[in-house]
């Protein structure tokens, strides 16, 4: 990090990274109840966009601020709002809010950790948790690690984008790999999640 911590500041910093998370996973916890329960989105998959129908600049706008942010800030659980894109718009568009906004998310997270290094990925994550992902950087073959990570739906994104950040990838090639991976994640996952469910409403 080029910049003097303050390691009291530094520390209130972290705590309140941490509450803001917590607070975020409940808050989605609740929404998904909301989305299953309240408006039955498994029955009734139209039922979010017809919500939002009459709204579609303003939702679409707010949807694209919460994807940026929820990347930029990586304590944010972002697969529930990467699936309501999809729900809340058509597939073309859905996919088209996800795909700009994450892929744009990754980008100023790549680029913080290359001003700020280590102390900013560990405003969200452990110590522990981080070396476990660093011992991957001396790989040789760790591009291809970050790759298949980027592909896959299920990978932890967010953390790998940091991680990367403290590598000598440079720039136009982390930006190629996420232009090109990220629709294929985002499509994934999502459908997973969206058909998954549907599967799930159904046995239980």
């Amino acid at each position: 990090m080029s910049k003097e911590i303050d390691p009291k500041r530094y520390y209130r910093y972290q705590k309140i990274f941490k509450i803001i998370g917590i607070i975020a996973v409940v808050l989605s916890v609740v929404l998904v109840g909301y989305l299953v329960r309240g408006l039955k989105i498994f029955e009734n998959p139209d039922a979010l966009a017809n919500l939002i129908k009459d709204h579609m600049i303003i939702g679409s706008l707010c949807f694209f601020l919460i994807q940026v942010i929820q990347v930029v800030v990586p304590i944010i659980p972002g697969g529930v709002t990467t699936v309501i894109g999809f729900m809340a718009f058509d597939f073309w568009w859905g996919l088209f809010l996800n795909y700009i906004s994450l892929s744009l998310g990754s980008i100023i997270l790549f680029c913080l950790v290359k001003e700020y290094g280590r102390p900013f990925i560990l405003l969200f994550v452990n110590e522990k948790h981080l070396l476990k992902y660093e011992k991957h950087l001396s790989s040789k073959t760790y591009e291809r690690f970050f790759i298949l990570n980027m592909l896959s739906p299920m990978a932890p994104a967010d953390i790998m984008v940091m991680v990367t950040g403290l590598s000598s990838m440079p720039y136009y090639k982390f930006l190629r790999i996420i232009l090109i991976c990220k629709p294929i994640s985002i499509v994934t996952y999502s459908y997973f999640w969206i058909y998954g469910g549907q599967w799930l409403e159904k046995i239980f």
